[in-house]
């Protein structure tokens, strides 16, 4: 079945593949919804199973997730009015002195796919600039990553900016990297870590609506 197919596409990161056969499902009639959660995200879940049993190499994930937006790049016009579209904001980025993008590149790519509006600021964004986007912006979530023990605590900059503007309130704050962990995160005042994007991605699914209801009460 072309699903199949899709998946074992994705699993390979064969970006061509996976745009033809998602082309032949949607021309064999297949629903825009059936065929992104069927094929496209069924494939990345299946990465992930393999990526948290060390099966796989960051890298490898990347190339999948290339290969799953070459597909959701055809889908995503025909979802457009969706339900699956929710009103929930994210801005993200690598903090200020931090070169490394493949976490946020990834992240980015996962978190598309439970339809949040991305604004991904890139790398080595200054606490003043997360601040200014989060005011401009007002998103329901901000997300940091830090790929180098020097520069993990310019994320305890960043939400002390945050604070200082007032801007901190209602705003649920990520953040991620090779250097950082749970107690890291609680220690600086942020929210949440998580250790992967597959885990990033669970957490928009199951949250963001709440938050976007809350917020707009």
């Amino acid at each position: 079945m072309v699903f199949q197919d899709i998946i074992k596409s994705i699993a390979a990161g064969d970006a061509e593949q996976s745009l033809a056969l998602t082309k032949r499902a949607l021309a064999q009639g297949f629903s825009a919804e059936s065929v992104l959660e069927k094929g496209l995200i069924a494939g990345m879940d299946r990465v992930a199973e393999k990526f948290r049993n060390q099966r796989v190499m960051v890298p490898e994930v990347l190339m999948a997730s290339r290969a799953m937006h070459a597909g959701l790049s055809l889908v995503e016009p025909c979802l457009k009015g969706a339900e699956r579209k929710t009103a929930g904001k994210i801005v993200m980025g690598t903090v200020a002195g931090d070169l490394h993008d493949i976490g946020l590149c990834l992240v980015k790519m996962m978190v598309m796919t439970a339809g949040a509006q991305i604004i991904n600021l890139g790398v080595d964004v200054t606490p003043k600039k997360f601040a200014s986007v989060v005011r401009k912006e007002k998103p329901h979530i901000l997300m940091m990553s830090a790929l180098l023990t020097t520069t993990m605590t310019v994320m305890k900059e960043v939400i002390d900016e945050l604070e200082f503007l007032e801007i901190r309130k209602n705003l649920i704050v990520i953040v991620g990297g090779a250097p950082v962990d749970s107690g890291f995160a609680k220690k600086i005042g942020a929210d949440y870590y998580f250790e992967d994007a597959f885990e990033v991605r669970t957490f928009i699914e199951e949250n963001l609506s709440k938050m976007v209801t809350k917020k707009s009460r």
